[in-house]
């Protein structure tokens, strides 16, 4: 790897672990693999980062959004920045001084850029990188959202009002439904935003559980209309990604949660990952698990907006994806909607005796509805699930388009441009 400039200082980018609610969305949206993070931290590698800021907007704290002046030779490692409980200082204009940097270095500094090292391109075919896809901006109708109304230190309190186990009973895969009640404090809410719960307790080193972020599955107006009150989706958490035994600190307290328990809440966040309101605009769904939470977000408030006969008649389409039938939420009441309101299909990858099938074969097997919709400029599209099945979505949408004909480049540009097409994953 070569410098293209020499140079004896950067700025470097670091991501506050005060404010950082551990979503993982900049390491989802860094293209060059800058980021990394432990069971703590997320943390920002200073030879791989290139400030290409693609990380910036899409975090919903704003905690990816800070830098510090730095000589190379003294650049945070990330086994430092691991550490942290809070940022460093910004070093002063007589320390940069006394580790031998002064004005001339400062004004190369912004000549330069970023001026860290740049790995060379990988010879051959480029890889396909679905998040370049993910919108950054919301759709132009979306409401406004309000965010970071109750920050990591001065959390408000919700109490619980619902705990239901919204899977087949007797399964140990449980997804429960909870309720939050915020009283009289206000906590404005659209469907795609989230929020994040504090756990109680300490975690193996003495320190107060870092909070957990979960997308709200009920619309605007509230789980029960005109009440300030929010669902969430949480599954419990008992083993990792790779299927090792693991008891998620988060997932496993709100599950147990009673009625009538409190619960310290932060957020809410999210500016982007919002529906349009324009009722003639199509909406696709493609999700798996606790994804399902803004879907069903959204499916519900176009689902009020048509019993009080303000639906003009947009699309509503829905790709739902699970292991098996019995460990899908929401399945039976999914069952109960209109054929001609909604238009769902599932997806299940471990049904006995059955062949595995995912959500992009499902869009595949639609790819005929899906391409007149990415035709529509008034379609959108949302993903939302574990960070594996995004890649496969993205590439069924570009396979779709190019199948028929149509220029992916152009319109995979216009998604992202337009805020029509989100990814939201884990």
């Amino acid at each position: 790897m070569d410098m293209a400039v020499d140079v004896k200082v950067i700025r470097q980018h670091l991501i506050d672990p005060e404010i950082c609610i551990r979503c993982n969305t900049c390491e989802a949206t860094c293209p060059v693999n800058a980021i990394t993070h432990d069971d703590r931290n997320y943390v920002v590698r200073a030879d791989v980062c290139n400030s290409c800021m693609a990380c910036i907007s899409p975090c919903p704290t704003g905690s990816i959004d800070n830098w510090r002046t730095m000589p190379v030779a003294r650049a945070y490692s990330i086994e430092e920045q691991l550490t942290w409980d809070e940022l460093p200082a910004e070093l002063s204009p007589e320390q940069l001084e006394a580790e031998g940097l002064g004005a001339a270095d400062e004004v190369q500094l912004q000549a330069a850029g970023s001026a860290v090292p740049q790995p060379a391109s990988a010879p051959g075919e480029v890889a396909f990188n679905s998040a370049q896809y993910g919108a950054t901006v919301p759709p132009w109708s979306a409401a406004h959202a309000y965010t970071n109304l109750y920050p990591p230190k001065t959390p408000t309190t919700a109490t619980v009002v619902g705990n239901f186990n919204c899977t087949e009973a007797g399964y140990e895969n449980q997804t429960h439904h909870i309720v939050l009640d915020f009283g009289g404090m206000p906590f404005p809410v659209l469907e795609g935003q989230s929020i994040a719960i504090i756990p109680p307790g300490v975690d193996a080193n003495g320190k107060q559980h870092f909070a957990r972020q979960y997308s709200i599955a009920s619309p605007r107006n509230g789980e029960r209309p005109g009440y300030n009150n929010i669902s969430l989706t949480v599954k419990r958490v008992l083993e990792d990604h790779q299927g090792n035994p693991v008891r998620g600190v988060c997932s496993n307290y709100v599950c147990d949660l009673k009625v009538g328990d409190k619960v310290q809440v932060i957020g809410p966040f999210g500016n982007s990952f919002l529906m349009p309101n324009h009722p003639k605009s199509h909406i696709v769904m493609i999700c798996t698990g606790t994804g399902s939470a803004p879907m069903r977000a959204m499916t519900e408030w176009r689902r009020r907006l048509r019993k009080s006969g303000k639906f003009e008649g947009g699309k509503l389409m829905l790709f739902f994806g699970a292991r098996t039938q019995q460990e899908l939420p929401y399945f039976g009441p999914l069952q109960t909607l209109p054929k001609d309101f909604i238009d769902i299909n599932f997806a299940f990858s471990r049904t006995p005796g059955q062949p595995k099938r995912y959500v992009q074969d499902a869009m595949r097997e639609r790819k005929a509805d899906l391409v007149e919709l990415l035709k529509d400029g008034q379609s959108h599209f949302y993903v939302c699930g574990l960070k594996s099945m995004e890649e496969g979505v993205v590439l069924a949408l570009r396979d779709v388009a190019t199948e028929a004909g149509l220029d992916w480049d152009i319109i995979g540009a216009a998604l992202k441009r337009e805020g029509r097409l989100h990814l939201e994953t884990y």
